[in-house]
Parts: structure tokens; sequence; C-alpha cells
């Protein structure tokens, strides 16, 4: 089987996961997908358009996905994001962990999901019903990750 890119820009599907069978210690998954909405600030929108700088965000992902298999002693944390132009309802990002246990499958899929949203350069164009687009911030923001790191010991 090929390496699976980290972003891609064909269809996000499971199917390009590694499968649980090869992982028999563990006894939980933890999947998120997220899809493409069709608001934002309460502006309707119609489509976005992802770009990125694919070099450095592969490698960033893959950082990623090993720093929070090591913090949460899990056996497998994949993320794959997609880019180019999205519809309503697509797959814009998919990560998975499996774990022995739920907790570190939930805990380690959530963090990955936002660690890579809010660390590797990816830049999302959003396309609005009144024919205007911006870009949405989201992307490299330091103090979001540390709000998001204060709040986790709560």
């Amino acid at each position: 089987m090929t390496e699976l890119q980290r972003i891609q820009d064909t269809a996000l599907s499971l199917d390009d996961f590694d499968t649980i069978q090869n992982h028999p210690e563990c006894g939980g998954i933890g999947i998120f997908i997220g899809t493409v909405r069709n608001h934002h600030e309460g502006r309707v929108v119609k489509a976005l358009k992802y770009t990125a700088y694919k070099p450095i965000a592969e490698k960033m992902i893959r950082e990623i996905e090993q720093a929070v298999k090591a913090k949460y002693d899990v056996s497998y944390v994949q993320v794959v994001h997609r880019i180019g132009a999205l519809d309503i309802g697509e797959k814009a990002i998919i990560a998975v962990a499996y774990a022995a246990h739920r907790k570190e499958a939930f805990l380690a899929c959530e963090e990955a999901v936002e660690r890579v949203k809010h660390e590797v350069p990816v830049w999302k164009e959003e396309f609005y019903l009144d024919g205007t687009s911006q870009y949405v911030a989201g992307c490299c923001i330091r103090h979001d990750v540390e709000t998001e790191h204060h709040h986790s010991h709560e």
C-alpha cells in the first residue's frame, strides 16, 4: 500500500486509512470528519477553496501525528486535509486515532484536529452567495493554541 498523502486534492475517504485489524491491541477508534458548511458568521457560503504549502504542510501533519501518538500513548493517529475547490457537504479533513481505550482515542483525535487546524499552513477561502469571497482566519494562530492548551487542564 502506498504511503497516505496527508494533503490531498481528491475526495477524502475513511478507506484510505490503515484498518483497526492491523492494531489488535486497540479497542477504540476516534474519528473526526470535518465537512464544508453553508454558513460563516451569518453569511451564506456556497463553496470554498483550500490551498496549502504542500511540502511543509505534509511534514507538519506527520510531526503532529507523532507528537499526539506519543503524548497519549496510542497506536495510530493520522490526519488528511483536502485542498482545492469543495462544495457544501464535502469532507475537508479526516482524523483517525486508534487506542486501547476510548478516552485516549477521543483525546488524541481531538488534539490532532485542533493542532492541524491551528498550526499547519492550509488556507481557507470562502465564496459567498453575494458573489464575494474572503480568506478565513484559522491556520497558524499561535495564541489560539495556547488558549486551547490552557482550557484542557480545567
